[in-house]
């Protein structure tokens, strides 16, 4: 019996192998893609304006009037102008930062009117925020960390106002340039933050201040609001700043503050010591 070979069976499907494996590979890019564009922009916010502070406090950028940067939300993308050059005082759409800031103002000046017309307590809204000036006159002894018994309610008077706001706070600590040398600081620079980490500390253990919206800074002579060429000049020098910062958390809000024509405090240099206070135990 004869056997009649037949011919092999051709395969008209093999393309859907390769159109599978196309559509597999298209499929995994897409994800990729759609996973990016889903980025945590909150962190993202967040790791900008640490950056941008760094910088700051380096002396690598002086920020001016003229750069800007967009109000930071979940859904805004953070570009490389607002890492590197954002500042979240310059001028923006909302004025509502702004707004605030001023009732702030005119709420402290009623608590305050006492010791700011004794001078010991000076207010203004400057480029960094609303900036509460305490001098060495009406709060420290010479030398010391520690603020007056008699300073408490002054504190308490500005604490209570700030306690329920959602802005970060920034205490700076100031002195004169006449050189310190005791058995406790060895120079200014060590005062002024002393000044500034004890203040803090005060907030938080006798005022219940949040921990984590605070920082203290210390500058040591290096930012003065007066010449030091004169004991006027010397005592405004001397002094504890609490700033009201334009930040929740660190995100800047939208604002806008141009400062008016009042002395202010210098952005942090690279002169400046800083550090976050943590929470006591």
């Amino acid at each position: 019996m004869k056997r009649h070979n037949q011919k092999p069976h051709v395969n008209h499907e093999r393309w859907l192998v390769s159109y599978a494996d196309f559509i597999t590979l298209m499929f995994a890019f897409f994800v990729v893609l759609y996973a990016t564009s889903k980025a945590d922009t909150r962190k993202q916010a967040q790791v900008a304006q640490a950056i941008n502070q760094a910088f700051k406090v380096l002396g690598l950028f002086e920020p001016t009037g003229s750069e800007h940067s967009a109000a930071t939300s979940p859904d805004t993308p953070v570009t490389p102008v607002n890492i590197v050059l954002g500042d979240a005082l310059s001028a923006a759409p909302s004025t509502t930062v702004r707004a605030d800031f001023e009732r702030m103002h005119r709420e402290l000046q009623a608590r305050l009117s006492n010791q700011i017309a004794e001078h010991v307590v000076a207010l203004h809204i400057g480029r960094e925020g609303l900036v509460i000036s305490l001098r060495e006159a009406g709060f420290y002894d010479s030398g010391s960390t520690i603020p007056h018994p008699g300073s408490i309610g002054s504190i308490d008077s500005i604490v209570s106002l700030l306690r329920p706001a959602p802005y970060d706070i920034r205490i700076e600590g100031h002195t004169d340039n006449i050189p310190i040398h005791t058995s406790e600081f060895s120079s200014n620079w060590e005062l002024s933050s002393g000044r500034a980490t004890r203040m803090a500390r005060l907030f938080i253990e006798h005022f219940h201040f949040e921990p984590r919206r605070l920082s203290a800074a210390g500058y040591g002579e290096y930012h003065p609001v007066a010449p030091n060429d004169t004991a006027e000049g010397r005592g405004q020098n001397r002094r504890v700043d609490i700033i009201v910062l334009p930040s929740i958390n660190g995100i800047p809000q939208t604002a806008s503050l141009n400062a008016p024509a009042e002395p202010q405090t210098a952005n942090p240099a690279s002169e400046s010591s800083t550090q976050q206070i943590p929470a006591s135990h």
